[in-house]
């Protein structure tokens, strides 16, 4: 049995925040990460660049320094390693927090990972989205042709290419792919993009469109995939198309059973966390939550520059309760 005095779930961005904030207080803390480092952004697109600015992105105090106004993932990975190291952060790597196992034992709980058995006074979940794709329900999902993240376009040049999705993501990956020689096409259940891409986005995305260049079938739906075929549900009846890759840009979800599973309650409409708004502590006392999380399924609502200031709250009142 591990004893500590606050155990932090996730070392992504906003782990990271609440590990400093943690480490300021001179806490006895630990943060369990079931892979790597900022694991979320690791798994991003090889050539990605982020909507935010470096300057919405910094933490810790740390100026962020990318060659532009908006940062690539590799210039990410590396300030939240060098975060990671010049704070000196304890975080302990491919150890997952197992379901079921949190414990309310007196003033204390215990918990269990794939390694290790705790006692912890407080708790902070941040696990982030990142992990769980929503899935298209459909016949042929499983193909291995299929893919719910995004790497990279090479494998795609002179490929028979179908999108599913209208977001930023998908739209960017249309484009990607389509710069890339692949011959691509989209399966978008609207009348048109979806409203929140971004600007410097949906000018490109509906002029290759219009141009022809990019085969979109709106207010349509995916029926099902085979190996080298899919086939719409269109308003002009069944389409089908020969096929290569099926890159489904649906987006992703917290681990909710997770969450429940450990005592969480969620809101039955959108399956947001019941917390306090001042203090993210959730329905379990001194069990707190941060970063996107919070958003349930509107996990487009939070982002790091809107979250990085959880872990100093958080905190904070895990200091008023001391000091009570």
């Amino acid at each position: 049995m591990i004893k500590k005095e606050l155990i932090i779930i996730g070392a992504g961005p906003t782990g990271l925040v609440c590990g400093i904030a943690a480490k300021k207080a001179g806490l006895d803390y630990i943060i369990l990460e079931k892979e790597l480092l900022v694991n979320s952004i690791y798994n991003f697109p090889s050539n990605m660049t982020f909507f935010s600015t470096s300057k919405l992105m910094e933490i810790g105090d740390t100026p962020f320094i990318a060659h532009n106004d908006k940062p690539t993932r590799r210039e990410a990975l590396e300030y939240y390693r060098r975060i990671s190291e010049s704070w000196n952060l304890k975080i302990n790597f491919h150890e997952t927090v197992l379901p079921k196992t949190l414990i309310k034992k007196d003033d204390r709980y215990e918990l269990s990972s794939s390694k290790n058995t705790y006692q912890t006074k407080y708790l902070i979940i941040a696990t982030g989205f990142y992990d769980n794709y929503n899935p298209i329900k459909v016949p042929g999902e499983d193909l291995t042709k299929v893919k719910h993240y995004y790497d990279d376009a090479h494998q795609y040049i002179g490929q028979k290419v179908l999108i599913v999705g209208a977001a930023n993501s998908a739209c960017d990956v249309a484009l990607e792919t389509f710069q890339k020689g692949a011959h691509v096409s989209m399966v978008i259940r609207g009348k048109g993009i979806y409203k929140g891409v971004k600007y410097w986005i949906r000018p490109n995305i509906e002029n290759r469109i219009k141009e022809g260049s990019i085969n979109a079938y709106f207010e349509s739906e995916l029926k099902e995939i085979k190996e080298d075929l899919v086939i719409l549900n269109t308003p002009r009846g069944e389409v089908i198309l020969e096929n290569d890759y099926v890159l489904a840009m649906t987006g992703y979800r917290p681990d909710f059973k997770f969450l429940s599973s450990l005592g969480i309650l969620l809101n039955s409409e959108d399956k947001s966390p019941i917390h306090n708004m001042n203090s993210f502590e959730s329905n379990l006392p001194n069990v707190y939550l941060a970063g996107v999380i919070l958003a349930g399924k509107n996990t487009s609502k939070l982002f790091i520059e809107n979250t990085r200031h959880h872990g100093d709250i958080i905190i904070e009142d895990i200091l008023n309760k001391k000091n009570a």
